[in-house]
């Protein structure tokens, strides 16, 4: 019984957030505290025993690094960066899907995907409006751009939750995940580009001409010539994220340099080191969203945790008559439908305990990084699985894009969809082929 209604509130939490975005996180506090009740009075657990349980290592490993990528954000380092990006792209259409998809991979990796996006995706909507983008290229452009996002948050240990999460746990050390999840993104990159480029064609029916995108390039670093990037505070937030990225190499996970302790000291050193403004950039812009939301799953993930429901589930794929391999697959298949359905958040917050069982037989590195990648394919294939979807929609539609023939130019769920299959196919398939890899050289 207990089972049932404490797994019932979790479920009905996912499905509410997925549905209504914009009350992610009032829904899930509300079904946090829904569930701390129900522990109590069910006799599971007291509420005090499932906070304990709460890792509040990735808590504070996700808030340091959102202060650092507040810091270099407020830097205007990303402006710059994606002004560049307008330039290499010389204006041409599908120069210009390539060279921001690849951009957006290399900065996901360092700062969370939102800021990333925010920060990049305005550049880009210039470029769409001054090109004049038809319906087609606007869809595959942005559709790509969002995969390319979610590739690029799994490829290193501090890109996403996901893999903070399996930093933080232990369960791998950071150039251990690094030095696997990066040659298997990029490759699932690759393979996505090409194939929207040589075989979908985003660009194929627009109106090319030299001269237009020569005045394109040179319209949008008019438009951005006074931005200059602020060395003040973006050199101690680069000297402290450097530090920490060697900290994290060289530091074994149980000494007292712990990665959660590397991350909060790195971003108290580079808030001390800018001084009064790194203390304005942090009150305009605390994590709240980001911390809440986690917060609450982690709350009614422990609750249903102390029902005994991911044990019994972990014992049941342990017994299971199949070779261990198989499992493994099976287990990374059905991570991704579930991660496209409810998002990477939930997900990886119920699903790491299974994988913990399965990594008693089978390789860990090969576990977790295939867990990894099987979570970032259901976060690529719905609009709604990652929280960069809702936000690249709403920043598409304040645009006011419009057609040469003046219709309104959309990027919605229905939209996303095609990119998003092409991304969720590849990204999977990046997942079993490490598999197949890992097993086959260990």
């Amino acid at each position: 019984m207990a089972t049932i209604t404490l797994s019932a509130v979790l479920l009905l939490a996912i499905v509410a957030q997925a549905i209504v975005p914009r009350m992610r996180v009032t829904i899930l506090v509300l079904g946090a505290v829904l569930a701390l009740v129900l522990v109590g009075l069910l006799r599971v657990a007291t509420a005090k025993a499932v906070l304990a349980s709460v890792p509040w290592d990735v808590l504070v490993i996700l808030v340091a690094l959102g202060a650092l990528s507040d810091l270099l954000a407020s830097a205007r380092l990303f402006d710059v960066l994606a002004v560049r990006a307008a330039r290499l792209s010389a204006g041409d259409p599908t120069r210009v899907l390539v060279v921001f998809a690849v951009g957006m991979y290399l900065a996901s990796g360092l700062v969370n995907n939102l800021t990333a996006l925010l920060l990049v995706l305005p550049v880009q909507l210039v470029l769409l409006r001054l090109l004049g983008a038809d319906q087609r290229y606007v869809r595959w452009s942005m559709g790509a751009l969002l995969v390319a996002c979610n590739l690029g948050g799994a490829a290193t240990p501090i890109g996403d939750f996901p893999a903070i999460l399996l930093l933080s746990r232990g369960g791998m050390s950071f150039g251990s995940y690094l030095s696997r999840a990066l040659p298997s993104t990029a490759l699932a990159l690759v393979a996505m580009l090409i194939i929207v480029v040589s075989v979908v064609r985003p660009a194929r029916d627009m109106v090319r001409d030299a001269l237009a995108q020569r005045l394109t390039v040179a319209t949008v670093t008019h438009l951005y010539r006074r931005v200059r990037v602020d060395r003040r505070r973006l050199t101690p937030a680069a000297l402290a994220l450097s530090a920490m990225l060697v900290a994290w190499f060289v530091a074994p996970p149980a000494s007292a340099l712990s990665p959660e302790v590397i991350a909060w000291l790195g971003a108290a050193l580079a808030l001390v080191a800018v001084g009064v403004n790194g203390e304005e950039v942090t009150r305009k812009s605390l994590q709240a969203e980001a911390v809440l939301s986690l917060l609450a799953l982690f709350v009614m993930v422990g609750c249903v945790r102390e029902t005994g429901a991911f044990a019994a589930l972990a014992r049941a794929l342990a017994l299971a008559s199949m070779p261990p391999l198989l499992k493994l697959l099976l287990f990374l298949a059905l991570t991704s439908v579930v991660t496209a359905l409810f998002s990477a958040g939930p997900s990886m917050a119920a699903l790491v305990e299974v994988a913990e069982s399965l990594a008693r037989t089978l390789p860990p590195a090969t576990v977790y990084v295939g867990l990894a990648l099987a979570v970032c394919a259901g976060s690529s294939l719905l609009l709604t699985a990652a929280t960069s979807g809702p936000l690249a929609q709403a920043l598409v539609e304040s645009a006011g894009l419009r057609t040469p023939d003046g219709h309104p130019l959309r990027f919605d769920f229905r939209a996303h969809l095609g990119a998003g299959m092409i991304g969720y196919a590849v990204t999977l398939g990046a997942a079993f082929a490490f598999v197949f890899v890992s097993m086959a050289v260990r």
